[in-house]
């Protein structure tokens, strides 16, 4: 499932510090963002978004803070679809694929299964400048 993100209706963004209570304030945004624009709390996509978006924020406030002190979160929907990235502006591009195969690291391997399991898309795209990246998930609704 591709979605060419700039075409979805609903768009949200937030930027905070990168620190451990970006975790928390980028799920309750994303919590109030989906009931906004009609994404039921029961969907069966909800909940595992919710984690997927924790661990992702978890790992830029973690392993990218010394580089970024700022975590930007850009949430997306459509009918069908919903959609959100994890940007920070550390140049490491993480292996999700590698994290299903033994050579990541835990909190990816949870992403790349709960996204792969309810047949969305991950993709980590470089900044311009090479010097950050955003991990962009995709999730069928």
């Amino acid at each position: 499932m591709s979605v060419p993100t700039q075409t979805l209706p609903h768009r949200h963004v937030l930027t905070m510090p990168s620190t451990p209570s970006a975790v928390r304030v980028a799920r309750e945004t994303a919590q109030q963002v989906m009931a906004e624009w009609g994404v039921a709390a029961r969907h069966p996509a909800v909940d595992p978004a919710l984690l997927i978006l924790s661990e992702l924020v978890t790992n830029s406030v973690r392993h990218a803070a010394d580089r970024s002190p700022q975590v930007t979160v850009i949430y997306a929907a459509g009918r069908d679809c919903l959609a959100f990235a994890v940007h920070d502006r550390h140049p490491f591009l993480p292996p999700l694929y590698g994290a299903l195969t033994g050579s990541g690291s835990g909190g990816l391997g949870t992403v790349m299964e709960l996204t792969l399991s309810l047949a969305g898309t991950a993709v980590v795209r470089a900044d311009a400048d090479g010097l950050g990246k955003s991990v962009w998930i995709t999730l069928p609704l």
